[in-house]
């Protein structure tokens, strides 16, 4: 076995037992990036040198006997969480120099444990998307098909660990930005609750819905991440004080006396039949480990997308105006006038999405719109934050598709941006709710697609998700797969 076949756990193991250096380990992700990722794409950037310097340092912080959970395992980094001295592009043209003079706080807690970052890899320009493609610099392959969407809009993240150009990635998660490349891609990928872990410099796209997590290739990677990354942060406005537990300590075999619930309007009209096929079998496995089943009602669901994207895009449209190429980042040098660089420097700094969303955002927000608009849209999140409390207090998860079809091929939403907005109908209510969420392989499609099953529990119950997800993994077998790359 290659040592980047390994997982963060057997990885751990084998540095421990000094059966492994980091910087080998580091290498063995360098050599496979420079095998693979001319045909995958996952990065914009690798940092070679810089890597094998932090494999170093954490060489000589295992020889101590007292290294950190994360040291010397090899990450990714989606590219909108700040990197001291490092390129931090958010798949834009407009922030394509920008280096930030600080470290986003998961980057510093990763760094702190003695962990590797091996380069930022590509994303939908400032999260705004479903398939990556919206990238400026590198758009994602599907590891699995080549010609098919990673994902979005961590599709970078996602397919950087299903393609084991590394051991594990930090994501954010907006609408499904975690989950949904998690589930095209095969791996597993944790949307914490909002304020469990620090969002203190990650780039905003929508403040009060972006949350950062893990994507790893088994769920017991995935806690351990998680217990590298959570936690209070002064820096950050919207951390929450909160008990931390360890939630490797949730990974325990059985489900008897949890009671798990199927959102009736999460099966409906649309969903591809093998897609709930392999979901109807996640709920046969939970049945299996003695959970109850029972069924629950989720009413304002189809308000979900028309809520989000008006709340989501009047939020992006006030976090974006920064982007004004005064201060920093690209500016237009031919502009006669100050009103004349403005629009020129954001005309061709943004691609045509995220100008679609700042547009849409900003007429939300204006002047005789704002009560049938983005008030009107936040009255009904808090109905449908209300659905989902009601819904707990007859069961402690829900189980449910992550999206309702496999990976599609590239290009096929180009020209139709309301069919790539509607895969992340099943999504896009956690990040309203606040809720925790994650998504764990399940199966496969008949054309050889990962298709993932979500998980989604009440606030802060993040230990629940991974126990009922490592117990989904334990009988699907599906964390030994892994794609042939050609």
């Amino acid at each position: 076995m290659n040592p980047y076949e390994l997982t963060i756990g057997q990885a751990r193991t084998a540095l421990d037992d000094g059966k492994l250096s980091s910087r080998e380990l580091t290498t063995s992700c360098l050599d496979r990036i420079k095998d693979v990722d001319g045909s995958i794409h996952s990065f914009i950037r690798v940092t070679e040198e810089e890597a094998l310097k932090q494999a170093d340092a954490a060489d000589k912080q295992l020889a101590t006997g007292k290294s950190a959970p994360l040291c010397g395992i090899p990450f990714s980094l989606k590219d909108l969480l700040c990197t001291q001295g490092m390129t931090t592009t958010c798949g834009s043209k407009i922030l394509e120099n920008f280096i930030p003079p600080y470290d986003a706080t998961v980057v510093e807690k990763l760094k702190n444990q003695g962990a590797v970052i091996v380069g930022k890899v590509a994303m939908d320009e400032f999260a705004m998307g479903s398939t990556s493609e919206n990238c400026a610099f590198s758009v994602p392959e599907n590891p699995w098909k080549n010609g098919y969407v990673a994902g979005g809009s961590s599709g970078g993240s996602a397919s950087s660990v299903a393609a084991m150009e590394c051991l594990g990635s930090l994501g954010s998660d907006t609408g499904g930005s975690i989950r949904q490349p998690a589930s095209l891609c095969g791996v597993v990928g944790m949307k914490p609750t909002y304020g469990r872990v620090s969002r203190y410099g990650l780039v905003a796209f929508a403040s009060s819905l972006d949350q950062i997590g893990p994507l790893t290739r088994d769920v017991r990677d995935s806690a351990m991440v998680m217990n590298g990354i959570a936690g209070y942060d002064r820096r950050d406005s919207t951390s929450v004080k909160q008990d931390l537990p360890d939630f490797t300590a949730s990974l325990t075999e059985g489900m008897k006396g949890v009671r798990v619930g199927i959102p009736r309007e999460y099966f409906g009209e649309g969903l591809d039949p093998e897609v709930a096929k392999v979901v109807e079998g996640g709920i046969q496995v939970l049945k299996s480990c003695g959970a109850e089943i029972v069924d629950v009602s989720l009413p304002h669901t189809e308000y979900c997308v028309a809520v989000y994207y008006l709340i989501s895009s009047a939020e992006a449209s006030s976090n974006l105006a920064r982007y004004d190429g005064v201060v920093y980042g690209y500016r237009d040098q031919d502009a006669d006038s100050l009103s004349d660089m403005y629009r020129e420097t954001r005309s061709s700094g943004f691609g045509d999405e995220v100008k679609r969303r700042i547009l849409i955002g900003t007429y939300a927000l204006s002047s005789g719109y704002y009560d049938a608009y983005y008030k009107k849209a936040s009255q009904v999140r808090t109905l449908i934050l209300s659905d989902f409390q009601e819904a707990y207090k007859s069961c402690d998860l829900l189980i449910s598709p992550v999206t309702p079809t496999p990976a599609w091929k590239r290009g096929a939403h180009a020209n139709d941006p309301l069919a790539m907005y509607l895969s992340d109908i099943l999504t896009i209510s956690a990040n309203l709710a606040g809720i925790p969420g994650i998504s764990v392989p399940g199966g496969f499609s008949s054309d050889g697609l990962p298709i993932g099953i979500q998980l989604q529990g009440p606030h802060f119950r993040e230990d629940t998700l991974f126990r009922a997800a490592y117990n989904v993994e334990r009988a699907t077998h599906l964390g030994n797969k892994c794609p042939e790359i050609g």
